[in-house]
């Protein structure tokens, strides 16, 4: 970490991948969660990337619990991204299945939580 700042204060271009960690660990602290919310199947939330960081995102597929991980999105278990909202690419929609903390007490619930991903 400490090289990087040193080659970034030199003028020196990153390689992408020391970039994209470079910037997950600048700008993590600014993703913002918003509270949950639910229907009578499933818990929602969405969750908002700074922009330094929505740029690693693919816009065109739904990522796998590594992959958002990967990103600094920190969450309970069960959680799957469902849905890209094309306009909004740097906010990730996540839904699990209602009530999972209590159902599954130690994170050992369905894999995707049972449910499938929507691009639109």
């Amino acid at each position: 970490m400490e090289d990087d700042k040193n080659r970034r204060r030199q003028g020196r271009n990153l390689a992408p991948q020391e970039q994209r960690e470079h910037d997950i660990a600048e700008y993590e602290n600014q993703i913002t969660y918003s509270p949950r919310y639910n229907d009578d199947i499933f818990e929602y939330r969405h969750v908002c990337l700074p922009k330094q960081i929505a740029r690693w995102v693919t816009p065109d597929r739904l990522m796998t619990e590594t992959e958002w991980r990967s990103l600094g999105v920190k969450q309970s278990h069960g959680w799957v991204h469902y849905m890209i909202h094309k306009p909004e690419p740097h906010i990730l929609l996540f839904r699990r299945e209602k009530d999972y903390q209590i159902k599954y007490p130690n994170g050992t619930g369905p894999i995707n939580g049972g449910v499938g991903g929507l691009v639109g």
